[in-house]
């Protein structure tokens, strides 16, 4: 298979890397959402009236992301959105850990319980990977972008240079 026929693949393959991980935080997090609102208090950044909207609907956006992820609807702004969230995740991580706080991350709810610190910041940097991929080169293969644009693929050679 030549190079021009394995791009598409590629990008399909880490679009749906990136809704797998988008939907799995927001499900695991729907999955226990009292104990996922605790894990949100804990990091002592929201006003106490905040915590309980932002616990309850934050997975509710992860599972969008995923599923417009998923079946390729506006790959780019989905993307960009990820990404932002994604930033704001890692900066509620850092000053966590900056102040000593020894709480769980909350990043898929209750179902993986890990401490926030070094390994928490650098594994939600790789798995900001895919969203960020998706963000400057939006994968189209099969997805319904490619139906209503009629864009196939960015990860196509030549894609992201708009003809004259």
């Amino acid at each position: 298979m030549r190079k021009a026929e394995l791009l598409p693949w590629v990008g399909l393959t880490v679009r749906l890397t990136a809704a797998g991980i988008w939907l799995f935080a927001g499900i695991t997090k729907l999955a226990d959402l009292d104990g996922f609102r605790a894990q949100v208090d804990a990091y002592q950044v929201l006003p106490h009236a905040l915590v309980s909207p932002f616990s309850y609907g934050l997975p509710l956006v992860e599972v969008a992301i995923g599923g417009y992820l998923l079946v390729g609807a506006m790959v780019r702004p989905t993307a960009i959105l990820a990404c932002v969230l994604m930033v704001i995740f890692l900066v509620a991580e850092a000053q966590a850990w900056a102040r000593g706080l020894s709480i769980d991350c909350g990043c898929f709810g209750t179902t993986v319980q890990t401490q926030v610190g070094a390994a928490t910041i650098l594994r939600d940097i790789a798995l900001g990977v895919p969203s960020a991929l998706m963000a400057w080169r939006p994968a189209r293969k099969l997805s319904v972008d490619a139906r209503l644009l009629g864009r196939e693929d960015a990860f196509a050679p030549g894609a992201g240079v708009e003809p004259a």
